[in-house]
């Protein structure tokens, strides 16, 4: 019977080390250097107005933007390919691609009725028109 349970000990005792994460406190404080970093770049380049067109601000800010998202998945949140077998990157390409047909969809939606809207008319029309009566 000594055998027996043995052997079940060892079997539920068993843990593959390929599939545990192993994070260390410095891996945390990179990504919090990071994080920070990020944050802090987007934030300068507004208060201090370097770039001047607006346009190019806000792309640079939604790449810095992504760049962090990337290092908080794999810093905190611990993803990558070999994660859960591989699910979690799974899932996440699927958000993605979701979030991206979207937004892309919306904002075609949006072009496209702006563009096919009747003109508005301008005030030198309408003044011209009370004018007329």
């Amino acid at each position: 019977m000594s055998a027996n349970s043995h052997n079940n000990n060892d079997h539920h005792d068993h843990h593959d080390d390929e599939d545990e994460i192993h994070v260390s406190m410095c891996d945390y404080a990179i990504g919090f250097v990071l994080a920070v970093i990020l944050t802090v770049i987007p934030f300068a380049l507004v208060m201090g107005g370097v770039i001047q067109s607006s346009t190019t601000t806000a792309l640079v800010i939604l790449a810095l933007g992504a760049v962090q998202m990337v290092v908080h998945m794999v810093y905190f949140l611990h993803m990558n390919s070999k994660s859960e077998g591989g699910w979690n990157m799974l899932g996440l390409m699927f958000t993605l691609i979701i979030v991206v047909i979207t937004l892309v969809g919306s904002i075609w939606v949006m072009h496209h009725l702006n563009k096919n809207m009747m003109p508005s008319m301008n005030h030198e029309a309408i003044e011209s028109i009370q004018q007329l009566k």
